[in-house]
């Protein structure tokens, strides 16, 4: 590590290999704390190679337990984290309403790191079972139309980081891996990232490979459409700026989605959208979000995708998905 680390500190780049390497040294113990707390500090005062990416994420993903669905057509909804902008679980929120709206949601996520409430933090809270068990997590899929990955049941080759990565408590490279190692392979992706630099380097990433996908990243910081500025879009077609007049709604402010200063306080919010007592903003957020998912996956207009996106939250398809995940828990 002592080698690489003063490459690093020389600004000298890492390829592929190396990259890959250095988290299967990771995985197996090699270093110590010290020494990989040092390697995530590098790479927050300089930005991630895209060979360095590649590498990192070819080796969670030969790490990673996988799951086995290629039977299904599912998707993730998942954003990067790191956006420092604390809004409520939009992407989590999301991920029901697309299940309600009859699109399969394969959901990895984890502990919040940098922001109060991470998907797995909200989740839990609500009684939600983290399993890595096929059967489950398949019945899941079939009855709720939505199963939940939690990451670390799947990438114990990063035992190592998680205290290292709590401990910090800032973004780090591993915001960025998050999206792109979902152990269940989903063959359609929605990702938000939080820099336009970041978008642009996962959509090369993706161009190499066969899933449907499209990422987002709104021109004022967050990872995912959030209605308050413009958003940049890149797709497997196309490049676009979308603005919420394009979903028919009103631009909203940065405090319309805030999320609280607790789990508690975010799970609150989560219930209050999916049991229709949501603002007119949260819903459509959320909503904004879904309908784009659903979108990638059915090959329809963003349009028609928000509107079914609506129906399922209005008629309550959405808030089933979570009851049905709930008693599966309970089961």
């Amino acid at each position: 590590m002592k080698i690489i680390l003063n490459r690093l500190i020389n600004h000298e780049p890492l390829s592929k290999e190396e990259a890959r390497g250095v988290l299967v040294s990771i995985s197996e113990g090699k270093y110590n704390p010290s020494q990989i707390a040092a390697f995530l500090t590098v790479y927050m005062m300089r930005s991630v190679r895209l060979e360095e990416l590649e590498g990192f994420r070819d080796a969670l993903l030969d790490l990673c337990l996988a799951v086995d669905f290629s039977d299904y057509n599912t998707i993730d909804l998942c954003g990067t984290g790191g956006d420092g902008k604390n809004t409520f679980n939009i992407s989590t929120l999301s991920s029901f309403v697309t299940a309600g709206a009859g699109v399969l949601v394969t959901k990895h996520g984890n502990y919040g790191v940098s922001s109060v409430s991470g998907s797995s933090n909200v989740m839990e809270h609500l009684g939600i079972r983290f399993s890595n068990d096929s059967s489950f997590l398949k019945k899941c899929l079939e009855q709720a139309g939505i199963c939940v990955l939690h990451a670390p049941l799947f990438h114990p080759a990063m035992k190592n980081v998680a205290p290292i990565r709590k401990e910090l408590g800032v973004k780090t490279f591993f915001n960025m891996l998050g999206p792109m190692v979902n152990p269940a392979f989903p063959k359609n992706q929605l990702v938000g990232v939080f820099d336009l630099e970041l978008a642009r380097m996962y959509g090369y990433l993706y161009q190499k490979g066969t899933k449907n996908y499209a990422i987002l990243h709104a021109m004022d910081g967050y990872d995912e459409i959030s209605l308050t500025d413009k958003v940049k879009v890149i797709s497997n077609a196309s490049e676009t700026i979308l603005m919420a007049e394009d979903f028919g709604v009103n631009q909203i402010l940065q405090s319309d989605i805030y999320g609280g200063e607790s789990v508690d306080e975010s799970a609150k919010i989560f219930m209050k959208v999916l049991q229709g007592e949501g603002t007119s903003a949260q819903n459509n957020v959320v909503c904004a979000n879904a309908g784009m998912a659903i979108s990638v996956v059915e090959k329809c207009s963003i349009m028609d995708g928000f509107e079914k996106a609506k129906d399922s939250l209005k008629s309550g398809n959405a808030l089933k998905s979570l009851q049905k995940l709930q008693a599966l828990s309970r089961s």
